[in-house]
């Protein structure tokens, strides 16, 4: 038998190595952003052409690289950042593993130029698909010039599964956003298409809190200035800084939510926990906190080495950490009277003694006014008295008490309606339905086979998905105007959506008659949302929308849709009456496509009484 084990090619090893570090071109960005700042850089500039598929350009005044570091650094695991295995557990660099320059080179056109300040010339590498070309001498300024062109042009299966140029250029601008807010010291601009995004000047503030604050306010917009709160402890085993913002101003969404740790970003459902844990009591249900995190521990603590893209931390001390960082901000939320605290700072010897509040020691004056009182009338007090006696009597009269007026009063018939408050009149005797609810999440019906189990939420939103895309295609949703124009705070990065969908949205209800940096006005609002829900649906349905951007003009609409039924659908936990319950299995059952929710999620499920019996003889 011949032996069938072999080692692979490089090239083939090299592509096998970048389908774990590089899974798109948002990947590429993360990895020489941080490749600049490591190398020392002050300004760093990303410039992207069709979402990073044609080309990836970053430029630094970094120390740049000689021109055998240059050639070196396209080979695996070479790296300056460390030496042995014990080095691993003691990381204050980005990149350590050897594993990104070459897994680049292996998918994409690489060229690089780059000097060090010593040297009078540069030096410019080529390299194709992992195949070196040509080293030459250039004239190039200090730093260094990485251009990425063609990704996965050898790997068209993985171009393939790439997303919308939308969907992509997010997961870019997300990357940048990640590296800039960590390095509030550096100058970083982004140009996508020949579009300055961002262009984010160095904070040279002499506290690093402000500096922080003043590169949020620059990605995020000035809006979001007045939401944040500071957030500063230091202990021995965790330093922590940063911003959270006012519970008033949560959203539904999750996004605006930074973990860095040791300035690199990390996502860790642990600790993001004792956020939450944090503002338990503060937030409507369903809205969720954003901050800005930025905790500094003691880097042998901690293993970074667990994940490829390096965003996932392993603790040594979590439970220490969670407890920390919940109090922490309990205790900002408390200092900035965003919650009742107690004042250790009031005078307590200018309070009221316990036992002697309620004495009185100065008695309230009684004081009696004569209404009638009216200095120009002549006559006495008592005059006036009788006079308002009088009064009373006549207007008493007008009550008919006593009087013969009162009997025909009494006899006269009135016919009236009984109005009902509820959502649906409960004119049927309960015992006439045939439904009930489960655990405020299920409306349960017997059927002829067996019985139906209906998810409440998922079904309500394939009712008002139909109705609203009927009303949106035909002759639209319904505008009320509004008295006054209504100003909506929102994401800097989500204009750009916004913008997009504009001509959409204003089928669906929603005029909008200025665009701002961070802001829309609203000159009217769809009839179906009340005016207090509407920052909340806008939120997200910009969210559906960063995760699934359609390109046709229908395909926007039916988006818009979906969105106004997932936000204003039944929520799970709501009790609903048997008229309800009733409502929503007839009005599902008359849908076109009733088996499932706008979003793919069952609706309902059947069992029959066979299945039912065959449960209770297993």
């Amino acid at each position: 038998m011949s032996d069938l084990i072999r080692l692979l090619p490089d090239n083939v090893a090299n592509q096998i190595a970048a389908g774990e570090v590089v899974q798109r071109p948002a990947s590429v960005v993360k990895e020489l952003l941080e490749n600049a700042v490591d190398a020392g850089a002050t300004d760093v500039k990303l410039i992207i052409k069709d979402a990073g598929r044609s080309m990836i350009q970053i430029i630094d005044n970094g120390s740049g690289m000689s021109p055998v570091d240059a050639k070196l650094s396209f080979e695996r695991h070479a790296t300056s950042k460390i030496k042995s295995a014990i080095d691993l557990f003691d990381l204050h660099t980005n990149g350590f593993r050897g594993e990104a320059l070459a897994s680049i080179a292996a998918i994409s056109h690489v060229v690089l130029k780059t000097k060090t300040k010593d040297q009078e010339l540069g030096t410019e590498l080529k390299i194709n698909g992992g195949d070196f070309l040509s080293q030459n001498v250039v004239a190039t300024k200090t730093g260094s010039v990485f251009e990425v062109k063609n990704l996965f042009y050898n790997i068209p299966a993985r171009r393939n599964f790439l997303k919308s140029n939308a969907i992509e250029t997010r997961h870019i601008v997300d990357a940048f956003q990640r590296v800039a807010f960590t390095y509030p010291n550096i100058s970083f601009s982004l140009v996508h298409n020949e579009n300055e995004v961002y262009n984010l000047p160095a904070a040279h503030a002499e506290h690093e809190s402000s500096n922080l604050r003043q590169r949020i306010v620059n990605i995020m917009g000035k809006s979001i200035n007045e939401k944040l709160v500071p957030i500063d402890e230091d202990t021995d085993i965790l330093k922590i800084k940063g911003f959270v913002t006012k519970p008033s101003f949560s959203k539904k969404k999750k996004g605006e939510q930074f973990f860095f740790v040791n300035n690199r970003f990390i996502k860790n459902p642990y600790l993001h926990h004792a956020v939450m844990a944090a503002f338990d009591g503060l937030l409507n249900h369903g809205y969720h906190p954003s901050y800005f995190l930025y905790l500094e521990v003691p880097p042998k603590s901690i293993d970074i080495n667990i994940h490829p893209t390096k965003t996932e931390i392993k603790f040594d001390n979590e439970r220490d950490l969670y407890a920390i960082i919940r109090s922490t901000i309990k205790h900002s939320l408390g200092q900035y009277n965003v919650v009742p605290s107690l004042d250790f700072e009031r005078d307590a010897s200018l309070d009221t003694p316990y036992a002697y509040k309620d004495m009185g020691f100065v008695k309230n004056p009684s004081i009696e006014v004569d209404q009638d009182y009216n200095p120009f009338k002549s006559g006495s007090y008592s005059n006036r008295k009788a006079e308002r006696n009088t009064s009373n009597l006549q207007w008493e009269a007008l009550y008919l008490k006593n009087y013969p007026e009162q009997e025909i009063i009494q006899n006269i018939e009135v016919e009236m309606d009984n109005v009902s408050q509820e959502l649906f009149d409960e004119t049927q005797d309960d015992s006439t339905y045939k439904t009930f609810q489960v655990q405020l999440r299920y409306i349960v019906s017997a059927i002829q086979s067996g019985m139906v189990l209906i998810d409440q939420n998922a079904a309500h939103q394939r009712i008002l998905y139909e109705d609203y895309l009927a009303k949106v295609t035909l002759e639209g949703l319904g505008q009320q105007q509004l008295l006054f124009p209504l100003k909506i705070s929102i994401n800097k990065n989500d204009i750009v959506i916004v913008k997009q969908i504009q001509q959409d949205l204003q089928s669906a209800g929603f005029l909008i008659s200025k665009i701002l940096d961070d802001a829309l006005i609203l000159d009217a609002i769809p009839t179906t949302i009340p005016e207090k829900e509407i920052t909340g649906v806008l939120e997200s349905l910009i969210e559906n929308f960063k995760n699934e951007v359609p390109e046709s003009s229908f395909s926007q609409i039916d988006m818009i849709t979906k969105s106004l039924a997932k936000s204003l659908a039944i929520k799970p936990g709501t009790s609903l009456t048997k008229r309800e319950q009733e409502s929503i299995l007839n009005q599902l059952f008359s849908c076109k496509e009733p088996n499932y929710s706008p979003f793919g999620k069952k609706t309902f499920i059947t069992m029959s009484l066979k299945d039912i019996e065959e449960r209770f003889n297993l």
